[in-house]
């Protein structure tokens, strides 16, 4: 669908909200003035749009037929300033539909991730620690506050893996597409021949349920205490203080050690354990809204191999929408709006056409 084709079909569906309202054709009037409201800035933008393109077909007319040469230049410098009116009001139209395509989202506003070494040993366990420091500073950049609930650190300063939680505005919408397999090629330190190695981490994003999202009943628990281990697996306390936790109808583990407490371990590890439960929730849903509408789009979350970063190369490519930005330190220093801004960009589209041409 070009843009072109997206502008008429919104004048077209907020035409048809207008004309149930009036009609009072319909018994669902307050959810109809909703949806029209929410669209309603949109008309607005795609009007004055319009008649921007309008006065630039007119303009470049002029500039193509016209044989007087002042009247020419001043219709250049008409169209100059044309120019940028018609860009700002397309990103003004655009920062609209992603507005209304996060909309649902916007009250989740605490992520829980999980970084995990895949491929390439210690490697991959560095990039881990890589990829957690990445979004930590991305983290700050946004003002968001960030809480590690479980971690398992190697010698050389990797992670096995680690786990936090990220809070602050717009977290879940501008992280939720970071889950996936992200993919490093460079010389490790641990290399002295100077090949280059290709490693792995997975990273899972899940929402922070609210209280009553997620409903867990203490039968269905089975918590044991160990001794918390170090790096190597060395034990670093003579009290059982680390907690795991069983969710016996899913078989889902959950463990925590990074606390002194057996009561604060606990609390981290219920907190990973609702997360893990509501992103199975979804999960479920959305395979049996995809068997119920398979044409429809899905989304990105579960990609292999979303992301590639190459040293050698300065370059972070993410394969979902064929970017490559050759500015690796920067988006690894937590400047990841130069990718996410894009697959988020990317993502809504597809969200609002897709709810613009349903029924």
């Amino acid at each position: 669908m070009t843009m072109e084709s997206l502008y008429d079909a919104i004048l077209s569906k907020i035409d048809k909200f207008e004309e149930a309202i009036s009609k009072d054709v319909s018994n669902n009037i307050p959810s109809l003035t909703k949806e029209y409201n929410k669209l309603l800035p949109l008309k607005y933008k795609i009007i004055e749009l319009k008649k921007y393109t309008a006065e630039m077909r007119n303009i470049e007319n002029i500039i193509n037929t016209e044989s007087d040469e002042e009247l020419r230049t001043l219709a250049k410098e008409e169209k100059n300033e044309l120019e940028k009116k018609i860009k700002a009001t397309e990103e003004e139209i655009k920062k609209l539909l992603i507005n209304i395509a996060t909309e649902d989202e916007k009250d989740y506003n605490e992520v829980i991730m999980e970084i995990r070494a895949g491929a390439g040993g210690e490697e991959a366990a560095l990039f881990a620690a890589d990829l957690f420091r990445m979004y930590s500073r991305y983290a700050d950049k946004n003002n968001w506050t960030v809480e590690v609930l479980s971690s398992h650190p190697t010698d050389l300063g990797g992670f096995k893996e680690i786990i936090f939680s990220v809070k602050g505005k717009n977290a879940w919408s501008k992280l939720k597409y970071e889950g996936g397999v992200h993919r490093v090629q460079r010389i490790p330190i641990t290399e002295s021949s100077g090949r280059i190695h290709t490693s792995t981490c997975a990273v899972a994003t899940l929402i922070e349920p609210k209280e009553d999202e997620i409903i867990i009943r203490e039968e269905d628990l089975k918590i044991e205490a160990f001794r918390a281990s170090g790096k190597g697996g060395q034990h670093v306390n003579k009290t059982s203080s680390a907690i795991r936790i069983t969710h016996i109808p899913t078989n889902i583990v959950v463990q925590c050690q990074d606390e002194r407490s057996q009561f604060q371990n606990k609390a981290k590890a219920m907190k990973i354990l609702r997360a893990r439960l509501l992103a199975l929730k979804q999960k479920q849903q959305e395979e049996k809204i995809s068997q119920e509408r398979k044409s429809q789009i899905g989304t990105m979350e579960r990609a292999e191999k979303i992301r590639t970063y190459n040293f050698l190369q300065n370059r972070v490519t993410d394969h979902r929408i064929n970017l490559s930005v050759y500015q690796i330190e920067e988006i690894l220093n937590g400047n990841l709006d130069l990718v996410i801004d894009r697959i988020l960009e990317t993502e809504s589209m597809k969200k609002f056409i897709n709810y613009i041409t349903s029924q």
